[in-house]
């Protein structure tokens, strides 16, 4: 006798309260990141010694624009982890976008704003 094999299309009401705390998580350390960040382009800006002693040079701008840069990958980030609490209120969290298959658990835990498998991203199907 063959046993059926029960495909799921989605996961349990259980399992995307558990994701949703994790996310919930990772949103408010990503936040207070992003306010770190900006708390030192702030600083820099603001830099008395900076602008009297005329320090504004390139390794300056540099800083500047490194920060810059990480505080966007923050606001990215924050970006991702608010769509994937949608996708959880919406029931779709966890399903990829390229095979319609549930993404692994496990990558879930790692990349919770993952929206394709890792079978997907491989084959660079999007």
């Amino acid at each position: 006798m063959i046993a059926a094999t029960h495909t799921r299309t989605r996961y349990s009401d259980a399992e995307l309260e558990e994701f949703r705390v994790l996310i919930v998580e990772k949103l408010e350390a990503a936040h207070l990141q992003l306010r770190y960040y900006l708390r030192q382009l702030t600083e820099l800006a603001e830099n008395e010694d900076a602008k009297i002693k005329n320090l504004d040079d390139a390794v300056g701008s540099t800083e500047r624009e490194y920060i810059s840069a990480l505080a966007a990958r923050q606001r990215s980030l924050i970006q991702h982890l608010e769509n994937a609490l949608l996708r959880i209120q919406n029931k779709v969290y966890g399903v990829c976008r390229a095979t319609g298959k549930l993404i692994a658990k496990e990558r879930l835990m790692v990349v919770p704003h993952a929206t394709l498998s890792m079978d997907a991203k491989r084959t660079g199907v999007s």
